[in-house]
C-alpha cells in the first residue's frame, strides 16, 4: 500500500511533463508560421507547403478589389497606422519598417532632360530652344588635334579703382578686351518619387500548409502568409521584374480585417446588404489562385522545374489535381 502511494507523485510528475510538452509542441507549431489554427505536429499525418499566386483583376477576385475597398489599400493603410507589421519575405523573420515598405512601392519621377551634345531638346518641353550642335574635334590627318579657335572676347570700357570709366588725354573712352563668359545653365530640378496606387498593386502571393489532421480525419488548408507584389507589367516598373513589396502574417491580417469591418469588405455584387469581411472570404476560400510552387529540396518553382512559364502553368493545374486526388485516396482501403 505504501509503495502504491509513493508511485502517485511520480505519475503526477510524468503527466504534467507530458502536458507541458504537448502544450509547447502546439505553441511552436503555430507561433511563428502566421496560421490561426493550432494543429499539433504529432497529429499531422501529411503536410505540404504550397505557394499560390492571386491576380486581383480576375473576375472571381474582383470582390476583394472593389473601388475604395481594395485589399491592397486596407493593408497599406494598416501599415501606415502602425497596426500591421510588415516582413521582408515569407519566412517572417526579418521585419520591415513602414518607411522601408513604402519605399518598395514607390517609383522615381525623372527630372527634365538637359540639352545633350547632339542638340537634343531641353527637357522635351514644347517651344523650348534647341541646344546648339557642337562640331566634332578636328585633326590634321595624322591623329594630332588641330589647335582650337581662340576664345570669344568683347571690348568693354576700362574702369579705375573707384569704378569710373577711364578716358585718354583727348577725352575718348579707353576700352579693354575681356573674354566672354557663357552663363551656366540652371541646374535641373531634383528627382522626386511617387507611390503606386492601390489599384496598381493587383498581384498577391499566398503561402499555405496543406495538413491532414489524423485525429480529426480532415485535410486543412492553413494560410500562413500573404505578400503584396509589384507587377512586372507596370510601365513605371522599369526593371520588368515582379518585386516583393512586403509579406504579412495571416494571423495579423485577420486581426486587421476584423478591426476594420467598414473597409475590409468582400463586395457582394448580388446584394449590398450581404458584404462579407475579408477574413471570412479567405476562410471560405472565395478567391481564385493558381499554384506556383510546392515545397521541394531545390526550392524551385514550377516554371523553373518545367523550363518555361507556359509549362509551369500547365504543371500548376496538374499539381492541383494531384493534391485533390491524394486527399481522396486517403479514404481508400
Amino acid at each position: 500500500m505504501t509503495r502504491y502511494f509513493k508511485a502517485l507523485p511520480l505519475t503526477a510528475v510524468a503527466l504534467l511533463a507530458a502536458l507541458a510538452g504537448r502544450a509547447q509542441e502546439q505553441a511552436t507549431s503555430t507561433a511563428t508560421t502566421g496560421a490561426i489554427r493550432a494543429i499539433p505536429v504529432s497529429d499531422q499525418m501529411f503536410r505540404k507547403t504550397i505557394w499560390r499566386a492571386i491576380d486581383l483583376r480576375e473576375k472571381q477576385n474582383r470582390p476583394m478589389f472593389s473601388d475604395g475597398h481594395e485589399i491592397s489599400r486596407v493593408i497599406i493603410d494598416a501599415v501606415k497606422r502602425g497596426e500591421l507589421q510588415a516582413y521582408k519575405n515569407d519566412s517572417v523573420t526579418s521585419t520591415f519598417s513602414s518607411k522601408e515598405m513604402l519605399g518598395n512601392m514607390s517609383y522615381a519621377i525623372e527630372a527634365p532632360i538637359s540639352p545633350d551634345a547632339d542638340g537634343g531638346d531641353w527637357g522635351n518641353a514644347p517651344g523650348a530652344p534647341k541646344a546648339p550642335k557642337q562640331a566634332a574635334a578636328a585633326n590634321d590627318g595624322w591623329g594630332a588635334p588641330v589647335a582650337s579657335a581662340p576664345a570669344a572676347t568683347r571690348r568693354v570700357p576700362k574702369k579705375d579703382a573707384s569704378g569710373r570709366i577711364m578716358k585718354d588725354r583727348r577725352g575718348k573712352t579707353i576700352y579693354t578686351t575681356v573674354p566672354t563668359v557663357a552663363a551656366a545653365p540652371p541646374p535641373p530640378p531634383p528627382a522626386t518619387t511617387a507611390e503606386y496606387r492601390p489599384k496598381d498593386i493587383y498581384q498577391m502571393e499566398l503561402t499555405e500548409e496543406m495538413i491532414f489532421d489524423k485525429k480529426r480525419s480532415r485535410m486543412y488548408h492553413q494560410i500562413k502568409t500573404v505578400s503584396l507584389k509589384l507587377p512586372s507589367t507596370l510601365t513605371s516598373n522599369t526593371s520588368g521584374l515582379e518585386k516583393n513589396i512586403a509579406t504579412f502574417k495571416y494571423s495579423d491580417l485577420v486581426k486587421v480585417f476584423r478591426n476594420n469591418p467598414q473597409m475590409a469588405i468582400w463586395f457582394n455584387s448580388q446584394n449590398d446588404a450581404q458584404h462579407k469581411n475579408l477574413a471570412d472570404a479567405f476562410e471560405l476560400w472565395l478567391f481564385n489562385s493558381y499554384i506556383t510552387k510546392v515545397s521541394n529540396p531545390a526550392g524551385d518553382d514550377l516554371a523553373s522545374q518545367y523550363g518555361s512559364e507556359r509549362e509551369g502553368l500547365l504543371a500548376a493545374q496538374q499539381t492541383a489535381a494531384d493534391l485533390v486526388e491524394y486527399e481522396y485516396s486517403l479514404w481508400s482501403f
